[in-house]
């Protein structure tokens, strides 16, 4: 049911603003449009010209604002949590993610070594500030290292022929994987309250006739590593542990029917999934809210929670060209498009709370994320993403006044 906390909570909003942002803080919802100020970004300390927005540590929190309904989280690298970033998430969210630190190639860069100098940094950051800790990810085709798939002799595993041999060399990575899993599981299942046990296991199309993705895990092991995954989770996890399958354009057919098909199978077969967690690596047109919301209904059709894992909003479609050579490009337009889709993406999952527990998003601010790198790919070097609800200093956008309200 759509709770009602959207509009009384205006006025806890400008009491908020006053207390942290004073007067001046106010008047940047005022104008009705509440877009980037008319005279640029300004940086803290500087000078606007009477429209500059504030900072997001002067305006109410959005974990606050979610309390009711759903945790805010953010993904972070290590470096992230200092400084003005610190400042921004202490304030905002109340559960993080790592955005690479906790991959497999970053844990375990070499058989039996584990580095966990990063992974710890943002595990003592969750527990210092009270957060909520995603882990992402226990299994993935990518970031994974390669001796994972070579067999005893250093051979690729996918190369031999040999029957027994290939055997073998499956029980191999198998027993690699229970062991990746039990070593991480262990040191941190106090800690964490989601894992990512598999990421991206299910493919755009339909390479075979279940529409799984066809890595080198597969290659090997056909879906049994996505079993052993789960149930090497739940027994070092423990029963209250919230095991997730995690992917992205699980909105959209024929993945999302892949995918639910899939789950829909393995817990027939006793496999311990608690949730789906989609990516949401979306865009200001698409997907629509309608196949949105039809996702996270089939997958609570199954007794399975959600979680919004990886949130941004991309100012582009598929491909992302032309793109705006730089964030000052970026029309105001394309701002206020985006904040009305932010406000659709809340008002649903505010409607749908019952069944979705977080909403992460892929990043802080707009000085940072993944799909500044896909922009310039696509625009021979040359290209800014803008997808998330405060600037590249951190000022508020037109998509923070939408869901703040």
């Amino acid at each position: 049911m759509l709770k009602t906390l959207r509009k009384p909570f205006i006025a806890g909003l400008a009491l908020s603003l006053l207390l942290t942002g004073g007067a001046s803080s106010v008047f940047a919802q005022g104008n009705g449009q509440a877009g980037p100020p008319k005279g640029g970004i300004f940086k803290e300390g500087e000078k606007g010209n009477g429209n500059v927005q504030p900072f997001a540590w002067q305006v109410a929190s959005l974990a606050d604002r979610y309390e009711e309904s759903f945790d805010i989280g953010a993904a972070v690298e290590p470096h992230q949590l200092n400084g003005r970033q610190g400042k921004v998430l202490k304030h905002h969210y109340n559960s993080i993610v790592a955005e690479n630190a906790m991959k497999p190639i970053s844990l375990q860069p070499e058989e039996g070594v584990f580095t966990w100098d990063g992974a710890d940094a943002i595990v003592e950051f969750a527990r210092k500030n009270n957060m909520n800790l995603r882990f992402h990810t226990l299994v993935w085709h990518n970031q994974v290292p390669e001796w994972f798939f070579l067999d005893e002799e250093g051979n690729p595993m996918v190369e031999e022929t040999n029957e027994a041999k290939k055997q073998a060399n499956k029980e191999l990575l198998l027993d690699r994987l229970e062991t990746h899993i039990k070593t991480v599981v262990e040191r941190y299942k106090d800690d964490v309250t989601a894992w990512d046990v598999v990421n991206e296991v299910v493919d755009d199309g339909t390479p075979n006739e279940r529409g799984l993705r066809e890595s080198v895990w597969y290659q090997i092991t056909g879906d049994e590593y996505i079993r052993v995954a789960f149930e090497t989770a739940r027994k070092y996890a423990g029963e209250d542990a919230k095991l997730f399958i995690n992917d992205y354009n699980t909105e959209v057919t024929p993945k999302r029917d892949h995918l639910y098909n899939l789950v829909q199978d393995l817990l027939a077969d006793g496999v311990p999934i608690d949730g789906v967690g989609h990516q949401a690596h979306i865009q200001i047109d698409w997907p629509t809210i309608v196949e949105i919301r039809t996702s996270m209904e089939m997958f609570a059709g199954l007794g399975l929670d959600n979680q919004v894992t990886e949130l941004d909003v991309s100012l582009y479609g598929w491909p992302p060209r032309p793109a705006f050579p730089t964030y000052d490009a970026i029309p105001q337009e394309r701002f206020q498009a985006q904040a009305d889709r932010y406000n659709q993406l809340f008002e649903l999952y505010e409607e749908l709370d019952a069944d979705l527990s977080s909403v992460t998003f892929w990043g802080i601010a707009d000085n940072h994320t993944w799909l500044d790198d896909r922009a310039r790919e696509y625009n021979d070097g040359v290209g800014k993403d803008a997808p998330f609800v405060f600037d590249p200093n951190y000022r508020v956008k037109p998509a923070f006044w939408r869901i703040i309200d």
